[in-house]
């Protein structure tokens, strides 16, 4: 397996229903979706196959009863797949016995989801020092890794403030912290945004950039705002009902959508602000061209001054060649996208 994977999903199944082993082995483990709905089994995740790269953001998506919360307890073994594998750094998670899967999410997974789940009668210091309480770690010590990672978080001089006593951005952060203090390999987070109101959650979404950045942890982060997919992602999972239906970065998935429903999912989306020039230029080069532009640069950044010129403008690459041109009806287009 390559060694930058991280969690590898391999022909993951979870139906439920009478006896899904039996009848997914009668089936050749490819049952058709009309014989499903005929058995009456209810496909919540159907033969998914994903890898995590070790220090990516992945974002899964897709509308209530897509599968994307199902998928991921099953990468964690938080539920039992039906059929299927999923390694954890190599190891076959299903193969694994409750001891070195207790161990495995003691030490080496963070979890953190949408209801933050406080102990109430507990300060924040003691929420966050509490997973390390339960690996056994004496009190000083858990105590002084909880007051780094509640710095870490932002709430430093709130170590013993109550539950009730926080905001609930706050709370959040005092979740994000408890899943941290375990120093964890890789950062599960199923919709953990999405009971804030949206200026907490815009502030929220910051501070999980800024974390990252310093921590660069693997990640799988569940939400069903694309907005928030697009903020936060290196590459995004669409789902539908029980399928993974595309797997690429937010610029892929609006300029080649692989059907109607990931399509539906994009629209609304301000194409300018995302779509890279590099997506949408020419490849005829321009020599001596007055305008030259990065295609790395967003449609936005530069439409104004393309637009205020008649003349195409040359694109270049990292190490200023030119590598293709675009005009003014590219921007056009761009900006005042046909339904």
């Amino acid at each position: 397996m390559n060694d930058n994977i991280k969690i590898s999903c391999k022909n993951i199944w979870k139906l439920y229903g009478e006896n899904p082993e039996k009848f997914l082995a009668a089936n050749d483990y490819n049952p058709s979706t009309n014989l499903i709905k005929s058995e009456k089994y209810i496909p919540a995740v159907r033969d998914a196959n994903i890898d995590v790269m070790t220090g990516e953001i992945l974002v899964i998506m897709g509308l209530s009863g897509s599968g994307k919360s199902t998928l991921l307890r099953c990468m964690s073994k938080l539920i039992e797949p039906t059929h299927g594998q999923v390694f954890f750094e190599g190891k076959d998670l299903i193969k694994a016995t409750q001891k070195e899967l207790i161990e495995i999410r003691r030490h080496k997974m963070g979890m953190v989801f949408q209801h933050f789940a406080l102990l109430p009668h507990r300060t924040v210091l003691q929420n966050v020092a509490f997973p390390l309480e339960v690996q056994g770690i004496d009190r000083d010590k858990r105590e002084s890794r909880a007051e780094d990672v509640i710095k870490l978080v932002g709430l430093e001089g709130r170590e013993k403030y109550y539950p009730r006593e926080l905001s609930g951005g706050q709370q959040q952060r005092v979740g994000l912290a408890r899943s941290l203090a375990v120093e964890p390999d890789v950062w599960f987070l199923d919709e953990p945004f999405s009971a804030l109101d949206p200026l907490i959650r815009k502030e929220m979404q910051n501070e999980f950039l800024r974390l990252q950045s310093m921590l660069q942890k693997t990640i799988v982060f569940i939400t069903h705002d694309f907005d928030e997919a697009i903020r936060l992602a290196d590459r995004i999972v669409i789902m539908n009902e029980g399928n993974i239906v595309q797997v690429g970065n937010a610029e892929e998935l609006i300029t080649n959508p692989a059907n109607d429903y990931v399509a539906e999912f994009t629209k609304d989306i301000p194409r300018a602000k995302l779509l890279s020039v590099g997506s949408i230029m020419n490849k005829q080069k321009i020599e001596g061209a007055e305008i030259k532009v990065s295609q790395h640069a967003k449609v936005s950044e530069i439409a104004k001054e393309i637009l205020m010129n008649n003349a195409p403008a040359a694109v270049t690459d990292d190490n200023s060649n030119i590598v293709g041109s675009i005009t003014k009806q590219d921007i056009v287009d761009v900006l005042f996208e046909k339904e």
